[in-house]
């Protein structure tokens, strides 16, 4: 019986072990401050045209994966595409944590 309970526990941690990431703030808001602001905004909360969206307060997890999408050209878009293309993921992941830390729209505009 104590087998199965600690062959449980560790599978219970292996399995947080898969949604937890190595992303850093700092070197994400770094990037975003070198790359993303011009379109997107510091915070992502100013966007360059009512095209663009709105990133502050988006799911880390939505964000990774449309930014792996342009970068692998599963997603296209004429600005997107060529900004992600030489994104790391690490950088992917840092960038994704920071712009999803932040406080994103509250109310309609």
């Amino acid at each position: 019986m104590s087998k199965l309970i600690l062959v449980g526990a560790l599978g219970a941690l292996l399995s947080l072990a898969g949604i937890t990431h190595a992303a850093d703030y700092d070197a994400g808001k770094t990037k975003v401050e070198t790359v993303c602001a011009q379109c997107h905004g510091a915070d992502g909360n100013k966007p360059l045209t009512p095209e663009t969206p709105r990133l502050a307060g988006q799911y880390y997890e939505y964000l990774v994966h449309s930014l792996k999408a342009y970068r692998s050209g599963a997603r296209q878009n004429p600005l997107m595409s060529p900004m992600a293309q030489p994104l790391t993921d690490a950088e992917i992941k840092d960038v994704a944590w920071y712009f999803s830390r932040q406080i994103g729209l509250v109310t309609k505009y």
